[in-house]
C-alpha cells in the first residue's frame, strides 16, 4: 500500500488506524469524573467532508509538470489530512468542523531530484512550502502557515521509500517518507535493527525523525535518532547540502547537526544513513516498584553514572504509577494485586519502573544481573516480567486512549523537557505546579502525572501527561494557556524547551532562551543563506 494510501486509512480526527479503538474501563472513568468533575462529552464532525476550509488557491503550472498531475492532489480529504499535525490543540481544532486554513494542494514527488526542481519553482513563484511526512508532529512542525506568500504546498515525502543496507558497515540508507514500523519490518526481514520506537513508531517517518531528532523509547540503550545518522542530504532553494557517509570526522563544525533537527525550516530531507545493529536474539522487559520518586531517580541516576543502563527505563513518579494501573484493566485489578503484593513487603505506594534489556542470550543475562543488583541495592522491588510485557505490548495505545478519553470530555495533552541531576527535582515541581495554577485558576482542576524516559551520565528528560476536564467551546484557549505556563517554567529552570517532540510553532517563542539572541540570529542568517525567499516551513523553529 502506498504511502498516500496508507495515509486515508488512518483518523483523520484522531490517531492511528481507523477501525481500532480503546474502550475505557467504566471504574476508571468514574475516578477520572470524582476527580476532574462533570465531563462533557465531546462530539465530532460525521464526516471529513463536514470539515469546513477556505477555498484553495492555485497553483503554478509547472508544479503539476514536474512531478505529475495525479501526483497534485488538491481535493478536500487530502487537504483537510495535511492541515494539521496530531497535537490536542490540532485535534480540537478537527472536532470543531473548521480549519482556518489548510495547503492549497498536496505535491508527492518521486525523488530527490523532483524535490530540488520544486523548491526552485516554489521559490521563484513564491509558494510556501510544509514538508510533509507522518504527521505526527505534536508541536504545531506541520501547521500550514503561509507566512508572506499567498500561497501553499503540503510537500509529502510518502514515495520516497529506499531501504539500501550495507552489511559490511552495518549501516543503511532509509528514504525519508517510510514509516519508522515499515523500515523496521524490513531491516528484521534482514536479520537487522535500527532501535528507534518512538511512540509515534507506527506512524511517523524516517525523515520526521532526522528533521526533528526524535528519541525513541529505548534511546538509552540504541540511541537518540541524531545519534543513529550517519550522513544527511538537505535540499533548499539555494541548493543541496549533503555529507560525507563516515563514522567521525574533525573536518570543522558537524554540518550533519545542522540538517538534524532543522524542521523544514532550512530545508527538505530526502534520506538518511543510519548506523544499524544485530537484531536482538533475546531481550528481557520487567517491572519494579521503587520507593519513592527520589528514590526512583536515584536509582536511575546510578544506573546511567555506572554505565548499567538497561536499553529502556521509564520510572513512573506516584501519580502515573496509580493511574497506569487503574487504567489498566476492569476494576483496576492491576492495582489491586500491585496492592496485595506490596502489602506483604510492608509497603505502601511507589513509583513503577519498566527496564527493558535486548541483546545476545549471554549479553542480556549478565547485563540484567548487574541492573537488578543495582535496583535492589536503592531499595527497589522486584515485580516479575508480565509487567514489563504487557507495557511492551501496549506500549504505542498511548494516543489511541487519548481519543477515548476526548471522547469523554477530558482534555488530555503532553509536553516533555530534560535538566541535570541536579536541578531535575526542581524542574519537575515548578512546571507541575505551573500546569496546575493555570488550569485550577481557569476552573479546571488537573491531574498531573510524569514520567523520567530518557537518562543519562548528567541528566534526564521528564514527560509529562495532563488531564483535566474541558471547557466547551474553550479547549484551545484552555491548554494553550497551560503550556504557556509550563513553558515560562521550564525556561525560568533553565530546562531544555524540547528534549525530543521538536520546536516547531508551539516551542518557537523559546528558542532564544534555548540557544541565546545571537545562537538565534545566526539560525536566521543560516535560513537567509539556504533559503533567501523564506518559502520552508514558515513560522516554525525560528519564529
Amino acid at each position: 500500500m502506498s504511502g498516500i494510501a496508507q495515509r486515508r486509512d488512518t483518523r483523520w480526527w484522531g490517531w492511528g488506524s481507523a477501525g481500532r479503538r480503546l474502550t475505557l474501563d467504566p471504574a476508571a472513568l468514574s475516578a477520572l469524573r470524582a476527580e476532574l468533575g462533570d465531563l462533557s462529552p465531546w462530539d465530532r464532525p460525521g464526516s471529513i467532508d463536514a470539515v469546513e476550509l477556505p477555498p484553495p488557491q492555485p497553483l503554478p503550472a509547472a508544479i503539476a509538470e514536474l512531478v505529475g498531475k495525479e501526483h497534485v492532489l488538491d481535493g478536500h480529504e487530502d487537504r483537510v489530512r495535511h492541515a494539521s499535525g496530531s497535537s490536542f490543540t490540532d485535534l480540537a481544532r478537527l472536532r470543531s468542523g473548521e480549519l482556518a486554513d489548510a495547503p492549497d494542494a498536496v505535491v508527492v514527488p518521486a525523488d530527490g531530484a523532483q524535490i530540488a526542481a520544486l523548491l526552485e519553482v516554489c521559490a521563484r513563484e513564491g509558494v510556501a512550502v510544509v514538508p510533509f511526512g507522518g504527521g505526527t508532529s505534536v508541536v504545531g512542525g506541520v501547521e500550514p502557515l503561509r507566512g508572506v506568500h499567498a500561497r501553499l504546498l503540503s510537500l509529502d515525502l510518502a514515495r520516497l521509500r529506499e531501504v539500501a543496507v550495507d552489511r559490511v558497515s552495518l549501516t543503511a540508507r532509509l528514504g525519508a517518507g517510510l514509516r519508522g514500523a515499515e523500515a523496521e519490518a524490513e531491516l528484521r526481514r534482514q536479520g537487522l535493527t535500527l532501535g528507534h520506537f518512538p511512540q509515534s513508531f507506527e506512524f511517523a517517518t524516517v525523515g520526521g525523525f532526522a528533521a526533528t531528532r526524535s528519541a525513541g523509547q529505548a534511546s538509552s540503550g540504541y540511541g537518540r535518532f541524531d545519534e543513529l545518522v550517519t550522513t544527511v542530504r538537505l535540499l533548499a532553494p539555494a541548493g543541496e547540502l549533503a555529507t560525507l557517509e563516515m563514522p567521525h570526522s574533525a573536518a570543522g563544525p558537524s554540518l550533519r547537526e545542522l540538517a538534524i533537527g532543522s524542521e523544514g525550516v532550512l530545508g527538505v530531507i530526502p534520506e538518511v544513513g543510519v548506523r544499524l545493529r544485530p537484531a536482538p536474539a533475546s531481550e528481557r522487559y520487567e517491572a519494579w516498584i521503587a520507593e519513592s520518586w527520589e528514590a526512583g531517580r536515584g536509582i536511575v541516576r546510578r544506573l546511567a553514572q555506572e554505565e548499567a543502563l538497561p536499553d529502556l527505563i521509564r520510572l513512573s513518579d506516584e501519580r502515573e504509577t496509580r493511574y497506569s494501573l487503574a487504567f489498566s484493566g476492569p476494576g483496576g485489578a492491576a492495582g489491586a494485586i500491585l496492592d496485595g503484593y506490596l502489602r506483604l513487603r510492608r509497603r505502601a505506594g511507589g513509583c513503577l519502573v519498566i527496564v527493558g534489556i535486548e541483546g545476545g542470550r549471554e549479553s542480556v543475562a549478565r547485563r540484567r544481573a548487574q541492573i537488578a543488583q543495582l535496583l535492589r541495592a536503592g531499595g527497589a522491588v522486584y515485580l516479575g516480567r508480565s509487567g514489563g510485557r504487557a507495557w511492551k505490548r501496549t506500549r504505542y495505545e498511548g494516543p489511541y486512549l487519548r481519543d477515548t478519553l476526548l471522547d469523554a470530555g477530558v482534555l488530555v495533552e503532553t509536553l516533555e523537557t530534560a535538566h541535570t541531576w541536579s536541578r531535575l527535582a526542581e524542574l519537575y515541581e515548578s512546571v507541575a505546579a505551573a500546569l496546575r495554577g493555570t488550569l485550577e485558576e481557569a476552573g479546571a482542576p488537573p491531574i498531573v502525572l510524569c514520567h523520567l524516559s530518557h537518562a543519562y551520565a548528567d541528566g534526564a528528560s521528564l514527560y509529562f501527561t495532563v488531564l483535566a476536564r474541558r471547557l466547551p467551546r474553550e479547549e484551545v484557549e484552555q491548554w494553550q494557556a497551560a503550556k504557556a505556563a509550563a513553558c515560562e517554567a521550564i525556561v525560568a529552570a533553565g530546562g531544555t524547551i524540547s528534549h525530543h517532540h521538536g520546536v516547531g510553532l508551539d516551542h518557537a517563542p523559546y528558542m532564544a532562551a534555548e540557544v541565546g539572541e545571537l545562537g538565534l540570529a545566526t539560525l536566521r542568517a543560516i535560513k537567509e543563506r539556504l533559503d533567501p525567499a523564506g518559502i520552508l516551513n514558515p513560522g516554525k523553529l525560528l519564529g
